[in-house]
């Protein structure tokens, strides 16, 4: 298997989209409202 380098930019936005994803769970505990989470073509909830 071919293994890529991750780029700066790259490790940006996987930065980022993890701040979103901790954002959410604290604003959804926040609300005390239902998550639903795709992961793995599985519905998390």
């Amino acid at each position: 298997m071919k293994k890529h380098k991750i780029t700066s930019n790259q490790k940006k936005i996987l930065k980022g989209m993890d701040e979103v994803y901790n954002q959410l769970i604290k604003f959804k505990k926040k609300m005390n409202s239902e998550l639903v989470v795709l992961k793995m073509k599985k519905l998390l909830e």
